[in-house]
């Protein structure tokens, strides 16, 4: 993997994504020589400034699309059915795209039956491209070798980790290393013997990274000289706390070393960061309300037809540094949703849910309003999602570093919605707190744009709706 912006990407799903611009774009040129038999207008000097415009809008565009339907997803199946299954109406939303872009900016237009023989063109080819890569990365592609320095309980979290990602080939574990005092907690078959140095077992298993899994680094437990020597010869030591938020992208705050947090680095509350962040809440804030205003009205008017005022939900939650706010929200739930006083998280198939609350809840229009709260300053597009004082008092409790996704303002949508299913309990709190302090740690404008593209697909295929 790589970053960007401190996000981590894998580079299998990088060089796919630039292979398909390519295959996308070429797709242009190879429909229009098709279209008038001759390589004249796409390729000649005078045109191709023009022509790389069109290629480029129209790879943007489908990517783009492709993207929302999830098709560069982490956890993406890649077999013949998903791709089919996601690639039409992808392709098929991409030409809507395409159209009304093309109704936008008429400059760019270059006809139907042009268009027609590119969108042809180009579904074969991310098609093939997608079968071809399948293969490539199942059989030649095999991840990182990587060996594991320790036995005990990190280590079986390594375990688990690859077990979770059956599916991803970014690493394979050769191995781990049992250390003296530790209980070893990985399977006797995976545990190798030490044989001389870590330098000269990660030379006879061809290691490219060593984990160092062992939480105990007092008194000389840690071999640093060897672990330095192996660093010096160009073989990657990471620490596994670095290991889990690169291959997971969460912070993992069950077996957290405090002081990780502190020198490893991000949170990036720079005055920049804070003004880009509140360029981009102020436009997408905008974009949304004047795309979304017909919706909200249609909502608001279903809603009173049903079960009458109030049109509206205000409810106190937690902001930036602690500080209260009242969110806004569609109300979805009757009058008398919590008339015991209690405050309750909302469950699979709530009772107290109306059928209008029930339809905008999985399509996530109930959220619309809290775009005000937005323009307001009290959230911003992007972050982790906003809690009850209720909660949140129980949280802090019974959680530890819970407080941290305070340190910047709550937002309508964020890299635990988009990650995981609806949370209703301290376990699942628990969960999304990982992701949210990866976002905190890590947020960076790129961040906010993948989660956005994650949004739609969110709401397409409603994940994780209660």
């Amino acid at each position: 993997m790589f970053r960007i912006s401190n996000h981590y990407v894998p580079i299998s799903a990088a060089i796919l994504l630039v292979v398909e611009i390519l295959c996308l774009m070429a797709s242009v040129y190879l429909g229009v020589y098709i279209r008038f038999l001759e390589p004249v207008q796409p390729f000649s000097t005078s045109q191709a400034s023009l022509w790389i415009q069109h290629a480029s809008v129209f790879a943007f565009v489908m990517v783009s699309s492709m993207a929302v339907f999830g098709m560069y997803h982490q956890g993406y199946r890649e077999n013949f059915r998903d791709t089919l299954l996601r690639l039409m109406p992808a392709f098929a939303v991409g030409f809507g795209l395409i159209t009304l872009v093309f109704y936008l900016y008429p400059d760019i237009y270059f006809g139907r039956g042009i268009l027609a023989i590119v969108m042809v063109i180009s579904a074969s080819g991310i098609f093939l491209t997608r079968a071809v890569f399948h293969k490539w990365s199942a059989t030649i592609y095999t991840g990182t070798p990587i060996l594991v320095l320790g036995a005990g309980r990190l280590a079986k979290q390594c375990v688990r980790l690859v077990e979770g990602n059956a599916g991803s080939n970014t690493f394979k574990i050769v191995g781990f290393i049992s250390m003296p005092g530790e209980v070893n907690q990985v399977l006797s078959s995976s545990i190798l013997q030490r044989k001389g140095t870590l330098m000269s077992m990660a030379q006879e298993y061809n290691v490219k990274e060593i984990i160092v899994a062992v939480r105990n680094r007092r008194g000389g437990a840690l071999p640093i000289q060897e672990l330095l020597e192996c660093k010096l010869n160009g073989i990657k030591v990471t620490d596994v706390d670095t290991f889990f938020e690169r291959e997971m992208n969460q912070v993992r705050v069950d077996f957290l070393q405090p002081s990780w947090l502190v020198f490893n680095g991000g949170f990036d509350q720079s005055d920049f960061r804070i003004i880009v962040k509140k360029v981009f809440d102020l436009l997408a804030s905008v974009i949304l309300l004047i795309i979304t205003f017909p919706i909200m009205l249609i909502t608001a008017l279903l809603i009173y037809i049903e079960d009458r005022m109030p049109i509206f939900y205000r409810q106190e939650r937690v902001g930036r540094n602690g500080h209260t706010f009242m969110i806004l929200k569609f109300r979805s739930m009757r009058n008398d949703a919590e008339k015991f006083g209690e405050p309750k998280w909302a469950s699979e198939n709530d009772p107290r849910m109306t059928r209008v609350g029930r339809v905008i809840r999985k399509l996530r229009i109930d959220e619309l309003p809290q775009i005000l709260n937005v323009l307001k300053g009290d959230m911003s597009f992007v972050g982790p999602r906003p809690e009850r004082p209720f909660f949140v008092e129980k949280l802090c409790e019974d959680i530890a570093y819970y407080n941290t996704r305070h340190s910047i303002k709550p937002g309508i949508t964020g890299w635990a919605q988009v990650r995981y299913p609806y949370g209703a309990s301290i376990e699942d709190a628990i969960q999304k707190l990982w992701y949210d302090l990866y976002y905190v740690k890590n947020n960076s404008l790129f961040l906010d744009i993948l989660i956005l593209i994650d949004s739609v697909r969110v709401v397409l295929f409603g994940k994780g709706v209660r």
